[in-house]
């Protein structure tokens, strides 16, 4: 694997690379001990698939409170998404910036996305496969999540959005009193 840091610490795009053979290929997506070298030890105790049917579909930017903060792995099995992330914690020097990669089933890249961060992605093709993997379980009383086009993020999306779940479409905008989770 291959760890790349993005403009927001913490983060990675993580590479694999590939066995190939005349019967396909092999990659290892985690090893224990490599992703110490990032320094994550958190344990994954759940791991969830999504499917998203339609280009231009939106999902997102969904996080978890404290003390249900969760550390994710996100990675692409079927289609190509603009994978988005959103620094969400208090003092830290990138607060309230995002930053965005295109993960694919292609170019086999996986996003990892610290604690105190906002997540989402929209789907750059039809019928997208997305792995998620957490270290924290699913706590409905401590979901939460910020407006996709929310302007002091200001993320920069590709495609107009075509589909978008009502509960995506009514989580609220910042405002200058948020101080971060």
């Amino acid at each position: 694997m291959i760890f790349t840091t993005t403009k927001l610490a913490g983060s990675y795009i993580i590479g694999l690379e590939p066995f190939t053979d005349e019967r396909g290929w092999f990659a290892r997506y985690y090893c224990k001990d490599e992703f110490k070298q990032i320094g994550h030890t958190a344990e994954w105790v759940q791991m969830n698939h999504s499917v998203t049917r339609e280009k231009g579909s939106l999902r997102g930017m969904h996080f978890q409170l404290h003390p249900h903060k969760e550390i994710k792995m996100v990675r692409c099995i079927a289609g190509i998404v603009f994978d988005v992330i959103v620094d969400l914690r208090k003092g830290s020097e990138t607060f309230l910036q995002w930053f965005a990669a295109e993960i694919s089933a292609e170019n086999k890249k996986m996003m990892y996305i610290p604690a105190g961060f906002a997540h989402g992605f929209q789907c750059l093709s039809d019928d997208c496969e997305l792995l998620y993997h957490h270290s924290e379980y699913y706590r409905p009383g401590a979901e939460s999540g910020i407006r996709f086009n929310d302007p002091m993020i200001s993320i920069a999306w590709p495609l107009p959005v075509s589909v978008l779940s009502e509960r995506d479409n009514n989580h609220p905008y910042l405002d200058e009193n948020f101080k971060g989770t």
